[in-house]
């Protein structure tokens, strides 16, 4: 009733006509407001980097960093994997669309065709190139490393028999002196064989009687080259420092081809002039006169000097940069026997 009466209703008059124009008033509709359209910029997407291209950037930003020999290790790597995904996973094109689920499936292939140890190396070699494109922001996740590494069995040369032995460098006197000499670097200097193959003869220092060489986990290293060895070099004053040592034809040479492929050649020579021969199986390799003399070497030492001695006196001349890695390396090759435990048994 209030609210009427202040609206201007009259209790004693018509109020017909007031009542109208209320009704009217209400019964308008608000104006409507109109809205200035929003403009929409579209976000222009990142573009995805292929897997080529990212695994040659890998590749580029990683060659300053590492040897000849792991970059080629390298692009084969690649090749071989990209080859696998375009055959395995057509629609995987860009870095981005790369899974974890896809690198399995490539090593568990590589595991039945190979071995757990090619195996466990294509793992460790994607990583590292995957790793470098995380480092480099160009994936978020370098999920390779998540991968677990099998266990493998490790390959190794047998040692020789003294017998065998004798019998091999009698053979090779005649019929092929060079690879004798090949094999008294490894014998006698104990070095491995691809490490024999970077020689130069200007590695050789004969005054000082010393020898420069790449080894395997180190830049350079400097050993001597003793007596025995010195008796069986020949001449090398007249030849160029930069000259290969040892080629296929002779002593001192140019020999233009990858490490890789002249350690493969020394290798197949020793097969189809030795193990062919003397009918040695698959144990028996270049490798196995280089155990055969650090047994050897190991025995005489030990018949006058206490176990640590042996091992302090060894490490100078096998080159092995613990007493922990010798000792465990001289296990490996069964260089370590006890002595007669026949009385204890009775």
């Amino acid at each position: 009733m209030v609210t009427l009466l202040k609206a201007g209703f009259n209790p004693f008059e018509d109020n017909a006509e007031l009542y109208a124009k209320r009704v009217q008033k209400e019964s308008v509709a608000p104006p409507v407001m109109e809205e200035s359209p929003v403009s929409i910029t579209a976000v222009e997407e990142e573009p995805k980097m292929s897997l080529r291209e990212a695994f040659d950037l890998s590749l580029k930003l990683k060659e300053k960093l590492i040897s000849p020999k792991t970059k080629s290790n390298d692009e084969n790597r690649v090749d071989n994997f990209l080859k696998w995904l375009t055959t395995n996973r057509p629609e995987i094109k860009s870095i981005n669309q790369l899974g974890k689920k896809d690198v399995i499936q490539f090593l568990n292939e590589e595991l039945y065709r190979t071995s757990a140890r090619s195996r466990n190396n294509s793992r460790v070699d994607l990583s590292s190139l995957m790793q470098t494109l995380e480092d480099n922001d160009i994936i978020e996740l370098n999920f390779v490393k998540s991968i677990p590494v099998l266990k493998s069995i490790p390959e190794r040369n047998k040692t020789y028999t003294t017998e065998k032995q004798e019998d091999i460098f009698t053979y090779l006197e005649k019929h092929d002196p060079i690879l004798l000499l090949f094999i008294k670097f490894i014998s006698y200097n104990f070095l491995r064989p691809i490490e024999v193959c970077r020689l130069k003869v200007g590695d050789l220092n004969l005054t000082n009687k010393t020898i420069q060489f790449k080894a395997k986990n180190s830049s350079f290293k400097t050993k001597i080259i003793p007596e025995i060895l010195l008796n069986d070099l020949p001449d090398l004053s007249m030849l160029g420092k930069d000259l290969v040592l040892f080629t296929p034809e002779k002593i001192g040479g140019e020999w233009s081809t990858r490490i890789d492929n002249k350690r493969d050649y020394f290798s197949k020579r020793f097969k189809s002039v030795i193990k062919d021969h003397f009918n040695l199986g698959v144990d028996y390799g270049l490798y196995s006169f280089r155990h055969t003399f650090i047994t050897k070497l190991y025995k005489d030492f030990a018949k006058t000097m206490t176990p640590f001695e042996t091992k302090s006196k060894l490490m100078l001349i096998t080159g092995h940069t613990s007493m922990e890695a010798l000792s465990k390396y001289l296990r490996e090759i069964d260089a370590e026997l006890p002595e007669d435990y026949s009385k204890s048994l009775k």
